[in-house]
């Protein structure tokens, strides 16, 4: 909501975070803040999966063109990101697209039936259910880039502690931090890609059409600090998120070393 505000003049701008989910609750009821639940649901499991498998074998990869590892990472990282985004998009299109709609919970179509009409206006394309494909493979191509390059980076350079507990909160730190970093760097992208899969200004005329082209039209009009828009709640799921979701990898991947 606050990425596809076009300033203050916006009719439906927020003037903070409380502000926004005080009105969210007011307008559309508690199931307001659970629009669009349905396509990250199904998108969640292959997306993760999608993630660290690509990762491991982008890694595997590298490891024949004798980069330094530190490159290699954040290269895998990147590989990753981008086979994410391709993946994701069409569950991103939907998404987006019901969590801008601003009627009641109950008034809006279901995910299936969001989808049938993105496909049915705009096809498979980059009109319709991949629209913003370019954008959603910058933000997910920069985010995992910076968040795995950082996180084995760092891992690797600080000591490993005896302690059972007090090494699961070294990783939980070093999660924590690389999604914090990687959601900063990300965030235009992540802008871009909600202006051009949500509402357009004007409804039958497309202003935001291209991930560079929105980015240069949002700091033209909004000014630098709108392409940080949403930067907040982003890294307050993504910062705590990426830690565990770190954690979890690392220590059911050394468990099926260990077992399989």
């Amino acid at each position: 909501r606050f990425q596809i505000q076009r300033g203050k003049t916006d009719p439906t701008s927020y003037k903070s975070l409380g502000d926004c989910f005080r009105t969210i609750f007011q307008r559309e009821g508690l199931l307001g803040f659970y629009k669009g639940i349905l396509p990250p649901v199904l998108a969640e499991t292959p997306k993760r999966a999608v993630k660290f498998f690509t990762f491991e074998q982008y890694k595997k990869l590298l490891g024949y063109a004798s980069l330094p590892p530190g490159l290699a990472f954040a290269v895998a990282g990147l590989g990753s990101g981008l086979t994410e985004a391709v993946v994701v998009n069409p569950f991103e299109v939907v998404k987006v697209t019901l969590q801008t709609n601003q009627n009641a919970f109950t008034e809006q179509p279901s995910s299936f039936v969001q989808a049938q009409q993105i496909i049915k206006t705009g096809g498979l394309g980059f009109q319709g259910l991949n629209k913003g494909l370019t954008a959603t493979l910058g933000r997910h191509g920069v985010f995992n880039m910076v968040y795995f390059g950082f996180y084995f980076n760092v891992k690797n350079i600080l000591p490993v502690n005896k302690d059972a507990n007090l090494e699961f909160l070294r990783k939980f730190g070093i999660g924590l931090v690389s999604g914090t970093i990687a959601s900063i760097i990300n965030i235009p992208f992540d802008v871009a890609k909600s202006r051009i899969q949500g509402p357009q200004p004007v409804p039958g005329e497309i202003k935001y059409r291209t991930c560079f082209k929105t980015m240069a039209t949002v700091y033209k009009e909004e000014g630098f600090l709108a392409l940080y828009k949403g930067l907040l709640p982003k890294i307050m799921r993504l910062g705590p998120g990426g830690a565990v979701m770190l954690l979890v990898y690392e220590y059911v991947y050394a468990w099926l070393q260990d077992t399989v």
